[in-house]
């Protein structure tokens, strides 16, 4: 789809339209501190703590034990935000990286006014163009802050009802049929299963799960099937097995491939893999239903709020998604929530030490925490190790 910038914003009804630029809650601020510098004395300081897994995970792309996260506390005001980085381990991101492109962009949050953050990104994305879990740190951190300053909930700068939620997915990687049925088991209080496929026995780990319940389930390939033909027989049998959409089903290359499939599908295709920020949502728009927006891809809160604006205008559904993360980076996905047709923000309940406390799980979704900034705080005893 082939579209001028100026006649999708027109179309959009975002050509001058202050809708991605939140931040009402900051006009009552800058008359009470006008004429203030706000950007001096912050610090800016990080740490790398791992993250154990309660069992191997497994996708078409590797598996792991553990996650090594970073994260990144930003003090000014005797304040402090918290962010985290949470790694795609399988694209070769790890924290090690990540300290290093830290280490780039830390200086531009050093000199910036925090409450001039809305050209911020378009500066830290000179500085490193790819996809970095540092840009969501940072990001992360200053939402917090601003939150904690402001003594609101990020959901509220954002303008979202906090009582809005849907249940999230819980999500089961690929393993033996026997270990497949005890981490079904081990999830009776999601209601919600997501289940990573692999093009190798789909329809026999299917089968082994249903042996055990019912509950609705989603599929992400994670681009593990490669043949449009044979991608349309797996998702019509998947809609009898009580599929509820796929994730990803092919690569993010295969465009006119997945637009065929889309037109075919008796449930949602959805772009995780193709989607990043919001500029690569109208090149794909046609073959999906729906996008995945995840923080650590997007570069934040931010930029995750812009997409879920401009999806919204192309009449994409939202799900909000997430890595192996603590409760700091699922937290502040939590705020966005209310944006969202699907949730699958289960990242801090697949690890056995998580050092924050942050939105508490209930009843098979997330409550929006009421507290400043995104509402997590550390845990006193936490495992580095």
């Amino acid at each position: 789809m082939k579209i001028s910038r100026k006649k999708f914003l027109a179309l959009a009804g975002l050509a001058g339209s202050s809708i991605i630029f939140p931040g009402n809650a900051l006009l009552n601020y800058g008359k009470e501190n006008k004429g203030k510098d706000n950007n001096s004395k912050a610090s800016i300081t990080y740490k790398k703590i791992k993250l154990n897994l309660g069992h191997t995970w497994t996708i078409s792309r590797g598996s792991t034990d553990f996650k090594e996260d970073v994260f990144v506390y930003y003090t000014n005001e005797g304040i402090t935000g918290i962010g985290e980085a949470s790694h795609m381990t399988g694209t070769g991101q790890n924290a090690d990286r990540t300290i290093e492109e830290l280490k780039k962009i830390i200086p531009l949050y050093l000199n910036a006014d925090p409450f001039k953050f809305y050209e911020l990104t378009d500066e830290v994305n000179k500085e490193i163009k790819d996809i970095s879990p540092a840009k969501a740190a940072l990001d992360i951190a200053l939402f917090d802050w601003l939150g904690k300053r402001l003594n609101i909930p990020v959901h509220r700068f954002f303008g979202l009802d906090p009582d809005k939620y849907v249940d999230t997915s819980f999500s089961i990687g690929y393993d033996k049929p026997e270990i497949l049925k005890q981490k079904v088991k081990e999830a009776d209080p999601y209601k919600i299963l997501k289940v990573k496929l692999t093009s190798i026995n789909d329809e026999e780990i299917i089968d082994t799960i249903r042996q055990v319940t019912d509950k609705p389930i989603r599929v992400d390939i994670n681009e593990g099937w490669k043949n449009k033909e044979e991608a349309i027989r797996k998702i019509e049998w998947l809609s009898g097995q009580g599929v509820e959409l796929v994730e990803q089903p092919m690569p993010v290359d295969m465009i006119e491939e997945t637009r065929w499939l889309k037109e075919r599908s008796p449930v949602p295709i959805i772009a995780d893999e193709a989607v990043n920020t919001s500029k690569d949502i109208v090149p794909i728009a046609e073959a999906y239903d729906g996008i995945n927006i995840k923080l650590m891809k997007s570069g934040g809160i931010m930029e995750a709020f812009r997409m879920a604006v401009v999806a919204g205008t192309l009449n994409l559904d939202i799900m909000i998604g997430c890595m192996i993360a603590s409760s700091v980076a699922i937290s502040a996905a939590v705020q966005l929530q209310p944006l969202a047709r699907w949730l699958d923000l289960d990242g801090s309940l697949l690890i056995s030490n998580d050092p924050f406390t942050g939105a508490r799980f209930c009843d098979g979704h997330w409550i929006m925490p009421d507290e400043p900034g995104i509402g997590v705080k550390e845990n006193r005893v936490q495992s580095n190790k």
